[in-house]
C-alpha cells in the first residue's frame, strides 16, 4: 500500500482528493493538513510515502515545507507531489530545488493524479507527462550560476553520465534503453547507481542535479 498525506487549505479539495485515492486499492490516504505546519507535523508523525502538497497555504507555505520535510533525509522522508493551478508556475522550480520529486496541476484528469502518486512513490518518473519536457526545457533554458561542476561527478562512469543526461531531457527507463540498446533492467540498475553516488533522492533531483551543475545545458 503506498500511504498518501493530503496538505492543502482548502477543505473541498481535501475531501475531493481523498475520495477519490482511497478508491483505489493501493492507496491509503493517512491523513490531511490544512496549511504547511501542519502538514510537517502529520508527516513526521504518520510516515506516508506521499504528500500531495498544495504551494499557497497559510501558516506555512508549500515550498517551505517541502523544504524542510527533504530536509530529514535523503531517503527516509515522503516523496512530494506538488499540486498547483498554474502550468509553469515559477513556484514549481522553486519546489524542485526544495526537494520535491514532482508537480500537477490542479485540473489534472483524475487518472493523472492516481497515476502521479504511483510513479513519485516509485521514484520512476518526474512530472505530469503533458508538461514534462516543456518544463524541463524552461528549466535549461534558465542561466546558470557560475559555480564549478560538483566533484560528485567525477564518481560516474562515462554510461552513468551518459543514462544522467538522458534523464535530464526527461527520458523514461523505457527509452533510454532503447536509445542505448541495453535492457530496461540495466538502465534501472545505472540509475540507482547514480543516485547513491550523488546522493540524490530521485530522478527529480537528478534532472535539478544536471542543469544546475552544468552537466547539461539549454539548446543540447
Amino acid at each position: 500500500m503506498i500511504r498518501v498525506l493530503i496538505a492543502d487549505d482548502q477543505a473541498m479539495v481535501r475531501q475531493g482528493f481523498g475520495a477519490l485515492l482511497a478508491a483505489q486499492p493501493d492507496l491509503l490516504v493517512v491523513g490531511d493538513a490544512a496549511d504547511g505546519a501542519a502538514a510537517i507535523t502529520a508527516a513526521r508523525a504518520l510516515n506516508p510515502d506521499v504528500v500531495l502538497m498544495d504551494v499557497r497555504m497559510p501558516v506555512m507555505d508549500g515550498l517551505e515545507a517541502t523544504r524542510r520535510l527533504a530536509g530529514d533525509g535523503q531517503s527516509g522522508g515522503p516523496r512530494i507531489l506538488i499540486l498547483t493551478t498554474f502550468d509553469l508556475d515559477d513556484y514549481v522550480y522553486e519546489a524542485l530545488r526544495a526537494g520535491a520529486s514532482g508537480f500537477l496541476l490542479k485540473d489534472a484528469p483524475a487518472a493523472d493524479l492516481v497515476r502521479a502518486v504511483r510513479v513519485v512513490a516509485a521514484g520512476e518518473a518526474l512530472l505530469a507527462p503533458s508538461v514534462t519536457r516543456r518544463l524541463i526545457a524552461e528549466f535549461a533554458a534558465r542561466p546558470r550560476r557560475g559555480q564549478p561542476r560538483p566533484a560528485a561527478l567525477s564518481t560516474l562512469t562515462p554510461r552513468e553520465t551518459e543514462v544522467l543526461r538522458l534523464i535530464a531531457r526527461g527520458r523514461s527507463n523505457q527509452e533510454i534503453a532503447a536509445d542505448l540498446v541495453v535492457a530496461e533492467q540495466t538502465v534501472k540498475t545505472h540509475v540507482g547507481r547514480i543516485l547513491t553516488k550523488l546522493a540524490l533522492r530521485d530522478r527529480a533531483q537528478a534532472v535539478v542535479f544536471s542543469y544546475e551543475s552544468g552537466l547539461v545545458a539549454a539548446g543540447e
